[in-house]
């Protein structure tokens, strides 16, 4: 389907959506939330696509909400009903964005901030490069966290550590946030897109089925106790033979000592 406020192009099995106000520092309006709900959808569906890059047009990732672009008569709406709009929203969007069957990298060129920090930590990874910049924002804006980031900064960065952010809403430089984890690799400006393309191929290669099956359990494990897990690795393992052209073809390449081809099937 067209989108006009994202970017969507597939190749090699990889998909790159970008968030397309720069003008805006592609900050989050009700269109553009609309449109990452439905491309999560729409690549959600599609087996020709293994991997999914997000990234932002311009100088920044996103920027987080659009407050002023809340509803057609935002501006005769009190501000506290917009936010509450927004709250809800947050979770609609995070939550499918979150449930993506696809492994996700986000590729922070330039601000996240607010819920665009949000959506960041919501990838599975983040590559960023000297201009990436991290601001929870929340706390300035009277507002406590929300659209994921009490759930993800945490668990990412530690839970003082979480504090810290949250209570100064000081920005977090490129250097500071792969020391501290909010940055999985960090890379050339230039060519930020072409690393985290990098990345994205040298996951595609692998099984899909048991891609998808481990991004579960890894998500699932962080909310798990021990006993719990061990039996929800073992409905992995099951769910994985769903896929017998790929779990035949694993055995069949390292006998053969040649590189596997994995279809999927």
């Amino acid at each position: 389907m067209p989108y006009e406020n994202i970017i969507l192009e597939i190749e090699d099995q990889v998909a790159v959506v970008t968030l397309n106000r720069p003008d805006k520092l592609n900050a989050i309006s009700p269109e553009l939330h609309e449109e990452i709900m439905q491309a999560c959808r729409q690549l959600g569906e599609d087996d020709g696509v293994r991997v999914v890059i997000w990234t932002g047009a311009g100088r920044g990732f996103c920027s987080g909400v659009d407050l002023t672009a809340a509803r057609p008569q935002g501006e005769h709406q009190p501000r506290s009903e917009r936010i509450d709009e927004y709250g809800w929203v947050g979770r609609q969007a995070i939550e499918i964005y979150r449930n993506l069957n696809k492994p996700t990298i986000a590729a922070v060129n330039g601000v996240a901030a607010g819920a665009g920090m949000s959506l960041a930590l919501a990838c599975d990874m983040r590559v960023g490069s000297a201009s990436s910049r991290f601001k929870t924002v929340f706390i300035e804006r009277s507002l406590s966290p929300d659209s994921g980031m009490s759930f993800f900064l945490p668990r990412i960065v530690g839970a003082s550590r979480a504090f810290d952010l949250v209570y100064t809403s000081r920005f977090v430089d490129a250097d500071e946030a792969y020391r501290i984890g909010l940055l999985d690799r960090l890379v050339p400006a230039e060519s930020l897109l072409d690393e985290a393309k990098e990345l994205a191929q040298q996951i595609a290669f692998w099984p899909p089925v048991a891609m998808q099956m481990s991004k579960r359990v890894m998500q699932r494990g962080m909310e798990s106790d021990l006993e719990e897990q061990l039996r929800y690795e073992t409905h992995g393992i099951v769910f994985g033979r769903r896929a017998p052209h790929d779990v035949e073809e694993a055995a069949a390449s390292f006998r053969e000592k040649r590189p596997p081809d994995f279809t999927g099937e």
